[in-house]
């Protein structure tokens, strides 16, 4: 039932009808990629950043990561049913690639104010895999850090447009992909697996063949 409603909502969001209680409940309109205030570019040294809450009870900075061979830098929040229907690809990434490396950091850049449930609190429960809704195959808690960026400027530093947007940064820190997790909100349906290829490219010492593609999600609610 669940892969049949993804199915319906990407049969709809290709043909320009999302629809409309989605678009209600991700408080924003549709989002593409390259609308930010502010962008970095493929082969760009990533912006850094520090002091981020985490729902584990610490701090987190970029540099906490040093020895990670690739870092998976998703903007993403607790609304957002594109971003709820991603979250169990997050964590089967960070299960799949952890022995190579690669550490998967999410960060919800979202304004509590104008949505209580990108609150600290309900991130707090997503992570630990609590009042999930109807968008995950499992209850699994998120085995990735889980930050808060409170002011805004982390996102706005990587010109993030919308929930959930990667930016995969190689061992050097520099962007080396950024846009979307892969081709198809329903994982039954996957052709181009986006973020694992280009993992899967710079871990062997390569360049992604498809370095940026269109993330499309809810619009980060600013401020």
């Amino acid at each position: 039932m669940r892969d049949k409603q993804l199915r319906g909502i990407v049969a709809r969001w290709t043909r320009g009808m999302w629809p409309v209680g989605i678009v209600a409940g991700c408080a924003a309109v549709w989002a593409t990629a390259g609308s930010s205030p502010a962008a970095v570019e493929i082969g760009q040294k990533a912006p850094e950043f520090s002091e981020l809450a985490g729902v584990d009870g610490r701090n987190h900075s970029l540099a906490d990561y040093a020895e990670a061979k690739a870092i998976v830098l998703v903007f993403t929040c607790n609304h957002c049913p594109v971003s709820q229907a991603y979250e169990d690809r997050l964590i089967a990434l960070q299960k799949d690639f952890k022995e190579k490396g690669v550490q998967v950091l999410a960060v919800n850049p979202n304004c509590p104010q104008k949505v209580p449930e990108d609150n600290f609190e309900n991130m707090q429960q997503r992570a630990a895999g609590n009042d999930l809704g109807n968008w995950r195959d499992t209850k699994e808690p998120f085995n990735f850090p889980y930050l808060v960026d409170a002011t805004q400027e982390v996102a706005r530093a990587y010109g993030a447009t919308s929930t959930p947007h990667v930016f995969l940064l190689d061992q050097q820190r520099n962007v080396a992909y950024m846009g979307a997790i892969d081709d198809n909100m329903a994982p039954t349906y996957v052709k181009q697996p986006f973020v694992r290829r280009a993992l899967e490219a710079i871990l062997n010492g390569n360049p992604p063949e498809t370095p940026a593609t269109t993330a499309l999600g809810c619009m980060i609610v600013w401020k």
